[in-house]
């Protein structure tokens, strides 16, 4: 069976989970002195992108990428806050909840011979689903959004994958027709740079959902960041 290497990403995730751990207890970060709560909600800002960008953990088969991503939006969102003199518990509190998944998710084992679940393609190295996450009303993927396309793309043949659905979506912030078409836009996007890193157009379906498929339940008008996101999954029938 083969080892599953640590990545200098993945240390920095559990020195700093375990770091954090013996500081707060179980109360997280909520309760800290605006000084602290600083540098704590930078240093996990700064292992979620680190993450977000490890080759390993964009490769995985579990959910470690899911959980950089919301992290680094998270904290990034709760560091806005307190640069505006603003201490906004949700967002601290959303913040500390990702980071702490992404730091104890364990690495995906591969599947024992003889087990009921079989044994993924040899070479499949890449997990699917993965989500894009977007600033507000902007459709451009982020500058880390090429490094997860191009792991997708390249793990294409070794896993067997015939097609890919990327779906988009927006949060409640504004029209639905307006936002239909931002998801439809963010979609098509992230399409594009998957064609880049080597995917067949015709291998790709994208749709817009707009905000009729919330991540987070939230009240019209309000702004989510987890809500704008676009979903890369395999895709389950023929094109």
């Amino acid at each position: 069976m083969k080892r599953h290497m640590i990545s200098a990403a993945a240390a920095a995730m559990i020195s700093l989970s375990a770091g954090a751990q013996a500081q707060t207890g179980s109360a997280g970060l909520v309760d800290h002195p605006t000084g602290q709560l600083r540098d704590e909600l930078e240093q996990r800002y700064s292992a979620a992108l680190q993450a977000t960008r490890a080759p390993d953990v964009i490769a995985a088969t579990d959910s470690r990428y899911t959980w950089a991503s919301e992290a680094k939006v998270e904290c990034g969102i709760a560091i806005g806050f307190l640069k505006s003199g603003t201490h906004d518990p949700e967002s601290v509190g959303r913040c500390d909840d990702a980071f702490a998944r992404m730091s104890n998710t364990p690495p995906a084992l591969p599947v024992a011979v003889g087990a009921e679940a079989p044994l993924p393609p040899t070479g499949c190295a890449v997990g699917l689903p993965v989500s894009v996450y977007f600033d507000w009303d902007i459709d451009t993927p982020p500058a880390d959004a090429g490094t997860l396309t191009s792991a997708i793309a390249a793990g294409m043949p070794s896993c067997g994958w015939s097609g890919l659905t990327v779906n988009g979506h927006a949060d409640k912030s504004g029209s639905d027709a307006y936002n239909l078409r931002l998801s439809v836009r963010r979609a098509q996007n992230v399409a594009r740079l998957l064609e880049a890193g080597g995917v067949p157009a015709a291998s790709i379906t994208t749709r817009g959902f707009g905000e009729s498929q919330p991540k987070i339940n939230t009240a019209e008008g309000v702004r989510e960041p987890m809500n704008r996101r676009v979903e890369i999954s395999v895709t389950t029938t023929k094109l």
